[in-house]
């Protein structure tokens, strides 16, 4: 089962679904996870998947937020403690909140979608995703960061130096004088995904100790302190892990003023 976004009315909990008993139970032996506070709860996939990077480097300059709002985070990402290490230390996400398991057993049994499983094993599934099959979204999504977004938000400071796979070191400048500043530049989120996939591709195994779960993707979970259900999304594929990619972290606005 696949499915999309849903979220429910913030007021009156008897409008709200209950959370996922096996979510809640998963939470129930995590210290500051537990009953009687708002909780985000991420499932990631591979630690080494595109989405993983993206999604915690946009949560990052939210925490403070999150914090001020009383909402508790936690990460659960496929993979090991290496990753983890590797992944807190490249995205500057807080070892505190990412978890990691070896198999995506909580994924399943929150029926998240596996990906293409056709014959021929996950490589060839995760290529055939990346092409857009069995990932509805995928390529449109590629071509934004190339095309640029003027409803999303400037990825690289001016004054940053991003450092991207082959290419020479590029200042944040350059994008400006390229599109202007304010919004996402031509080429900008292209430029950091080249920079995520060359740190991944340079320490693969570390990231990625299994293939197996090439395909696997993840979900969101935002639960009230009742235990009741405030917002879900399960990804329908590659680079899908949000609703509103431009901005991904907007199904929070409710709950931060």
């Amino acid at each position: 089962m696949n499915a999309g976004p849903s979220a429910t009315d913030p007021a009156g909990s008897e409008a709200r679904p209950p959370a996922p008993a096996v979510l809640l139970e998963r939470l129930a032996g995590v210290a500051g996870m537990g009953h009687g506070q708002r909780r985000l709860v991420l499932l990631l996939s591979q630690l080494g998947d595109f989405d993983s990077l993206e999604y915690a480097q946009a949560l990052v300059p939210f925490l403070p937020q999150l914090e001020s709002a009383g909402i508790a985070v936690l990460s659960i990402g496929i993979g090991d403690e290496a990753g983890r290490q590797r992944f807190c230390a490249f995205t500057g996400f807080p070892l505190d909140y990412l978890g990691v398991d070896a198999e995506p057993q909580l994924h399943r049994a929150l029926g998240l979608y596996e990906g293409l499983r056709q014959i021929g094993g996950p490589w060839p599934n995760l290529l055939l995703m990346c092409a857009g099959i069995g990932s509805p979204g995928t390529l449109a999504e590629v071509l934004r960061g190339y095309t640029g977004d003027r409803s999303a938000p400037q990825r690289i400071a001016d004054e940053e130096t991003i450092q991207a796979g082959p290419l020479p070191p590029i200042k944040g400048s350059f994008f400006a004088r390229a599109g202007g500043t304010g919004f996402q530049r031509p080429f900008e989120l292209a430029t950091v995904r080249l920079r995520n996939m060359s740190e991944v591709l340079g320490h693969w195994r570390t990231y990625v100790p299994r293939d197996d779960f090439l395909t696997q993707r993840g979900g969101t979970f935002l639960l009230e302190a009742d235990d009741t259900l405030l917002y879900s999304y399960r990804d329908l594929g590659i680079l899908g892990f949000s609703a509103t990619m431009a901005r991904p972290l907007s199904f929070l606005d409710p709950f931060l003023s």
